[in-house]
């Protein structure tokens, strides 16, 4: 059994940062005899606001409108220890909203380090936890007998056996959009066409350790030369994406689909977080034409913008680490939220591609006679 700890902890001896694997992996489905198979009302998503992954799951709940099927509760942006009354414990990491005592509200907290803030002991979305009423998510994990000591979000919880499902959120945003489509709003919205399944396999291959971890890997680096490869990679993918969606409206082809998530809560963070916290200063989403439009046009599809919480994305990183941020300052930042929500122009590369493939009809001769054959390829166009 591995002690609590946190990605902070997760350095080789280079000083490279290496996550490590979500140790939770089973999965809800519809087979016969499935230990975890779709209900309404059965599961629960213990989630942050801040944190890239669990807004994965957030936003795949609301496009397939899961609000009423599967239920949430948002932990607080500031880490906290876990164990204040054991001095040998040092671990600190996602605490509940305290609703009840008479702090409720309050501004009494600082960093982990007791400075900084004071930071409220809740917000108006933040609850305490409705299953076992715990102080930390480290509870939760407790409770549940876990062996990895990594207690991370998102959480995909089953309140009839008590048990955590999934905390890998890759595979939980599979399972909200395949899985549920019984008690779903919007069961007709497949964010995985089974089409697009190779070219997103694809594009995540790449997207994930280069920019969505990343990020993570410049942040956390522990030596220059660390540093170095990931803003490297990092600044190269940014560039190969930026080209992408430059010719195409989503990330793996003319459908939004949940690569385009996975790519968006990153970007999202990239200007008001990562450019200083983690020092990604090479480039900027809000100088990239493109992918600010991109970002734009996600961030304004029904329910997406709910789900955004830019005071709680960067209240938890400048000032959950003492470590990179002693005092816990929060800059103020260019306010990126409000540049998406200004008109986008993606629609355009819809009316490019079409032309494109007008113009690349083509008549072939068959030999006999004077019978012609037409062969083109006619590519609707979905999107939400």
């Amino acid at each position: 059994m591995r002690g609590a700890h946190t990605a902070l902890d997760e350095i080789n001896a280079d000083g490279t940062f290496k996550r490590t694997d979500a140790a939770w992996r089973n999965t809800i489905s519809q087979a016969p005899g499935s230990k975890f198979p779709p209900e309404q009302d059965r599961y629960h998503l213990y989630v942050a606001a801040a944190c890239p992954w669990a807004h994965r799951t957030m936003i795949t709940r609301a496009l397939k409108g899961l609000e009423d099927v599967i239920s949430v509760t948002i932990v607080m942006p500031v880490w906290q220890r876990t164990k204040p009354q054991d001095p040998n414990d040092q671990h600190t990491g996602w605490m509940f909203a305290d609703t009840t005592s008479e702090n409720a509200g309050k501004k009494v907290l600082t960093n982990s380090a007791g400075l900084g803030g004071p930071f409220p002991s809740s917000y108006p979305s933040n609850e305490a936890d409705p299953i076992f009423n715990a102080k930390s998510l480290r509870e939760i994990y407790e409770m549940v007998d876990d062996e990895d000591g990594k207690y991370s979000v998102p959480i995909l919880f089953d309140k009839k056996l008590q048990t955590i499902v999934s905390n890998e959120s890759s595979e939980i945003i599979q399972m909200l959009n395949s899985q549920f489509n019984e008690y779903a709003k919007y069961p007709d919205v497949d964010l995985e066409p089974e089409d697009l399944k190779e070219a997103m396999a694809s594009v995540d291959s790449w997207i994930y350790p280069e920019i969505n971890n990343g990020v993570y890997r410049c942040g956390f680096a522990k030596s220059q030369e660390a540093y170095n490869t990931a803003i490297d990679e990092l600044t190269a993918a940014f560039d190969r994406v930026e080209d992408i969606l430059s010719k195409q409206r989503f990330i793996a082809g003319d459908r939004f689909t949940l690569s385009d998530i996975r790519l968006f809560v990153t970007l999202l963070r990239f200007d008001e977080v990562y450019v200083v916290y983690f020092k990604t200063n090479t480039r900027s989403v809000a100088n990239s034409p493109v992918l600010l439009n991109y970002c734009r046009e996600i961030y304004q599809m029904p329910g997406v913008a709910e789900t955004v919480d830019m005071h709680q994305i960067k209240e938890h990183y400048y000032c959950s680490h003492p470590d990179l941020n002693k005092l816990s300052i929060m800059p103020r930042g260019p306010d990126f939220e409000r540049l998406l929500k200004a008109p986008h122009d993606r629609g355009v590369l819809d009316t490019k591609r079409r032309r494109i493939e007008d113009s690349s009809k083509v008549q072939v001769s068959i030999s006999d006679g004077d019978e012609k054959t037409s062969l083109h390829s006619d590519v609707s166009v979905e999107s939400l």
